[in-house]
């Protein structure tokens, strides 16, 4: 604990660091025990501040594919100022948030040039993939879902139409590009693609991001019949939509927090489609909406975080169109009730990494707890309209046959099956907390893998008067995680519930263990 903090806190929070972000590079301190009487000792600490260094050249080797530029603009140390330790351990999380290089492969060369009271520092990166290639097939309620998706997370939109820069595809420059494709044959098909450049213009951290999805849902039927009408015994759903959004970093409170927002729409043609519930079958719906993120990000890293916490704080509302609608406006109707969907949404999430052994810049700490709470909300503004049959929380197992087409939040409880706690149609309210203890077996850039073992619980409710936050449905287990650079986060979990079911939703005739298979940074948006 005294050499913690005397010398070397990976938070900063020693004396050594206070010294050294003031730029006395060579500043030392000396701790001695003058007395020990009993159980007592008195400590004496000498400090010696040597001369003031500032930031001379600072260069950066290592990086064959990512462009100087991407990683100069991340970089806190600038020539002038005075020598930071926090800011290079800053600079070095901010690398590795990028994505692009390997956490073990960092070092920072450091030169003093004593006659001249500067500093030479060097980045050395070692690169590793970032891109990634989705090639699945699911099967679920007795048919195939194949999968198809490209993810370019360091490419070159100003580079695509020089043919030299096509190795396979332009890369360096920090943009993401995705596409994915998805189909089970006549049944479902879809087609999204997305872009994000991350600083808009190239001189500040403001973000653009553009996506656009085009799906369709039907029973396999015949649009018309033999005779050129609409097949009654048709059942589908046409789905298309985009997005712009627009972030940027914040300087305060503190220089972790980002804003984001958004604006959506999504046009929906329903024909006697069920997965909605039986609200709204039938009919076109539009779903225009505007959302807000602000967050707090002080991680150590995206994949085996050891340290910092997440704090997200989500709203999302569409305009109050019926406030506006004539007084004779037909509330009986569910296309009218639905043609314009209104609601109002806010979700709260807090994730936290807290090291539980101690570790070196060289090997970072080896255990580590994962706590995370999160609470979620959507509301309507007409009573005459009620809840949306969009945007719900669906809660339960780890469903990766679900597709999401209807805005709804999808949100993990390992242990229990498929939306075995919200049911099929959703609901309103919902609450989540999850315990991890991790430990890592690899930290290879490679294959990163990590084993863990978790407590969560997690319930839904329709109402407010309803909502309890400690009346929750209980699980624990163990999994395994594995990261491969071109195929992204892969886990299986086996959770155990501790809660009975509903009768409607099997009760104790389901098992009571259930084996999960999950793909994806997070299990679940809360």
């Amino acid at each position: 604990m005294l050499d913690s903090r005397v010398y070397s806190n990976p938070n900063g929070l020693d004396i050594s660091s206070i010294y050294m972000d003031q730029g006395y590079l060579t500043f030392q301190a000396i701790v001695s025990e003058t007395s020990v009487v009993g159980d007592t000792v008195d400590l004496e600490i000498l400090l010696y501040e040597g001369k003031q260094f500032r930031v001379g050249d600072v260069t950066v080797v290592g990086n064959d594919k990512t462009n100087d530029h991407v990683i100069y603009r991340e970089i806190r140390t600038k020539p002038g100022d005075l020598f930071s330790r926090s800011n290079i351990v800053r600079t070095q999380r901010e690398l590795s948030n990028l994505g692009y290089f390997a956490p073990e492969g960092f070092d920072v060369q450091i030169k003093q040039n004593e006659s001249e009271g500067t500093v030479d520092l060097t980045y050395v990166v070692a690169e590793r993939p970032s891109d990634q290639i989705q090639l699945s097939g699911g099967f679920g309620a007795g048919r195939i879902v194949g999968t198809l998706g490209l993810s370019f997370s360091n490419f070159s939109a100003r580079n695509m139409f020089k043919k030299d820069a096509w190795r396979p595809i332009p890369t360096g420059d920090g943009q993401k590009l995705s596409v994915q494709g998805q189909s089970n044959g006549i049944f479902f098909q879809s087609l999204s693609a997305s872009f994000t450049e991350p600083w808009l213009g190239g001189k500040k951290p403001t973000s653009l991001s553009l996506s656009y999805s085009r799906t369709r849902v039907s029973n396999g039927e015949p649009r018309k019949d033999s005779e050129g009408n609409i097949n009654p015994a048709l059942n589908q759903m046409r789905l298309q939509g985009g997005s712009i959004g627009i972030g940027t970093r914040l300087k305060k409170p503190d220089d972790y927090f980002l804003l984001f927002g958004n604006l959506s729409y999504q046009r929906f043609d329903l024909f006697n489609y069920s997965a909605l519930g039986s609200v709204f079958q039938t009919g076109i719906a539009h779903n225009l909406a505007l959302s807000g993120t602000l967050q707090r990000n002080s991680v150590s890293e995206p994949i085996y975080p050891t340290y910092g916490s997440t704090v997200k704080l989500f709203a999302k509302a569409t305009f109050p169109y019926s406030s506006v609608r004539p007084e004779d406006f037909d509330y009986t109707s569910a296309q009218d009730k639905y043609r314009w969907v209104e609601y109002y949404k806010a979700k709260l999430t807090v994730d936290w990494y807290t090291p539980l052994t101690r570790g070196t810049d060289e090997k970072p700490p080896k255990l580590v707890l994962n706590t995370k709470v999160g609470f979620g909300f959507l509301g309507f503004y007409n009573s005459d309209i009620g809840q949306s049959p969009f945007e719900r929380f669906y809660v339960g197992g780890v469903n990766l046959n679900q597709f999401g087409l209807d805005g709804r939040e999808i949100i993990y409880l390992r242990g229990y099956p498929e939306e075995s706690i919200s049911g099929s149609g959703g609901a309103p309210l919902v609450a989540k907390y999850t315990a991890e203890l991790r430990y890592p077996l690899s930290t290879n850039p490679q294959a990163t893998i990590y084993t863990l073992a978790f407590a969560e619980a997690g319930n839904t409710w329709d109402t407010f008067k309803e909502f309890n936050p400690f009346q929750v449905k209980r699980s624990a287990g163990i999994g395994l995680r594995v990261f491969l650079p071109m195929f992204g986060l892969l886990g299986l979990d086996y959770g155990w519930r501790f809660d009975p079911l509903a009768p409607e939703q099997g009760g104790d005739l389901i098992e009571k263990n259930q084996l999960h298979f999950s793909i994806g940074m997070n299990i679940g948006d809360l």
